[in-house]
């Protein structure tokens, strides 16, 4: 009679745990809404532990088709207490036992205003190529219903840090007068399983309502490590297969352009890797350019300058990247000198800074620095 007992015991457990449906919802999030008939007697669950009460929502409700909009009752612990259900991925999908089920008492939603900017293409010293290969995201942003199915839909910028990735996606956005959504790839990991992959989507979703608009990534990097070296970051996995659904056009978004910006790009996952259509490098600049750079900056000085060698200081400079050049060279050099009291800058300061940087002279250390 026990073994019976057990026997029939381990069958109910076999059929909770069995998935019913091959169509099983990835994402499910709750929001607590209390009992149908409140009462002062009433007990209202405090959840300690989401792992605990996942494994919990997952036995009681498997097998059951999910709407957004809808409601649960628990039936167990605390029978009658409902939850309504916020967002279902995909939609009309059953829970099954691998379902990620989140309660989500403060509904967050990304909120990433439209950025209009005032950068020009002037302002973006030297990256000839990178201007020119942007061109033709130029004429989609201008008259995107012109390329249907043609549209330069998801482009990577990769270079050094400091090269003018994000100044470059700004220039675009002012030139064509279209709203940019700039945001960095850190900011889409949210605090709960399930909370990043609906980030992806708000994002879209807000590029989609805003179009035709450019959606900006930064540091790509962060969220899209090949995947053979992120056995320690699985909470990072759904924001990549959302990214990878949006970016594949499953939901199509009219008149909405990716650009993502990496300095790492031999580090990110291939599957990601391959669905950009455009790859744009961004250089260093070349003493030329590095001299065009500290020209253009030293002219907009609160203080004014004397004997400056701007050809020497170019020459100095290989291996920086053109913010270094403006932020670790020009304005130390400033600063230095405003607390010293200074009315003019004399070329002593940027050898002063510029000596420290190499480190006595050995001019390969900048490269070891920035790059």
């Amino acid at each position: 009679m026990v073994r019976s007992n057990q026997k029939t015991t381990q069958k109910r457990e076999r059929e909770e745990d069995a998935d019913p449906t091959e169509h099983s919802a990835e994402l499910v999030i709750l929001k607590p809404q209390g009992y149908p008939l409140s009462s002062m007697l009433d007990e209202y669950p405090e959840i300690d532990n989401a792992e605990v009460f996942e494994h919990y929502a997952r036995k009681q409700w498997n097998g059951l088709v999910v709407n957004e909009g809808e409601y649960l009752f628990d039936r167990r612990m605390y029978p009658d207490f409902a939850y309504k259900i916020i967002e279902v991925v995909p939609p009309a999908s059953s829970i099954g036992i691998k379902t990620t089920i989140v309660i989500n008492d403060e509904e967050k939603v990304l909120n990433i205003p439209g950025l209009k900017s005032d950068v020009t293409f002037e302002d973006v010293v030297g990256q000839s190529s990178a201007r020119q290969k942007c061109k033709l995201i130029e004429r989609f942003l201008e008259e995107p219903e012109k390329f249907g199915k043609w549209a330069p839909r998801n482009i990577l910028f990769f270079g050094p840090s400091g090269t003018g990735k994000t100044m470059l996606a700004k220039a675009l956005a002012n030139k064509t007068e279209v709203p940019l959504l700039p945001i960095k790839a850190t900011q889409l990991i949210g605090e709960f399983v399930g909370e990043g992959s609906r980030h992806i989507h708000q994002l879209y979703e807000r590029a989609e309502e805003m179009q035709p608009c450019i959606i900006f990534i930064d540091e790509l990097d962060a969220i899209a490590l090949d995947r053979r070296n992120q056995e320690l970051r699985g909470d990072v996995a759904e924001i990549v297969n959302a990214l990878l659904t949006e970016m594949d056009g499953i939901v199509e978004r009219r008149g909405v352009c990716t650009i993502a910006a990496t300095n790492r790009p031999n580090s990110l996952d291939p599957a990601v890797r391959s669905r950009f259509e455009e790859e744009i490098e961004f250089a260093l600049p070349d003493e030329q350019n590095r001299y065009l750079i500290i020209e253009k900056n030293i002219n907009t000085f609160p203080l004014p300058v004397k004997d400056i060698d701007m050809k020497k200081i170019a020459k100095l400079t290989e291996g920086l990247s053109g913010r270094d050049i403006v932020e670790k060279v020009l304005k130390t050099a400033l600063h230095q000198a405003i607390m010293n009291d200074e009315e003019v800058i004399s070329h002593d300061y940027f050898d002063s800074v510029i000596s420290k940087l190499t480190k006595k002279g050995d001019t390969a250390a900048l490269d070891r620095l920035y790059i």
